[in-house]
């Protein structure tokens, strides 16, 4: 018996609705991560993006335990001497709630091509509306 391995014509991909309503930052980044690796399929190959597209809605209302609203902080740096920046998260959520999830999903992907490959198939949205609706994803609950 041979060992059945994945080719790019056999993955079946579905899209996924996620209501981020209400959601807990860490515990929904990383069962989105699950999904977008494909790790819950049977046909799982760890050399290969077999995963599916996730459409997550109303990340702007998304909550932190603990004291990270105003703990937790993100860092940039331009390059130059002097060019750190720091932000806080109360402060990300308030201006782009999408990248406090991206931020989080993509720290738990592979870092190289494969895990920026599956972060495209990743889209998020501050409000309950979403340009996806012809690809008809299906709704997704995960279990706090």
């Amino acid at each position: 018996m041979k060992t059945f391995t994945p080719t790019p014509e056999t993955i079946d991909r579905q899209w996924y609705l996620v209501d981020a309503d209400s959601q807990i930052l860490g515990r929904l980044a990383s069962q989105i991560a699950h999904r977008l690796r494909g790790k819950h399929k049977p046909e799982f190959a760890p050399h290969m993006d077999n995963g599916d597209f996730i459409v997550v809605i109303n990340c702007d209302k998304i909550r932190v335990t603990g004291g990270k609203l105003q703990k937790k902080k993100y860092y940039s740096h331009s390059g130059w001497v002097g060019g750190l920046k720091e932000i806080t998260l109360e402060k990300q959520l308030a201006t782009k709630p999408a990248e406090v999830l991206r931020h989080a999903v993509r720290g738990m992907l592979p870092k190289n091509r494969l895990g920026r490959a599956m972060l495209k198939k990743l889209k998020i949205y501050a409000g309950a509306e979403h340009p996806h609706a012809a690809q008809a994803p299906q709704p997704l609950t995960f279990q706090n």
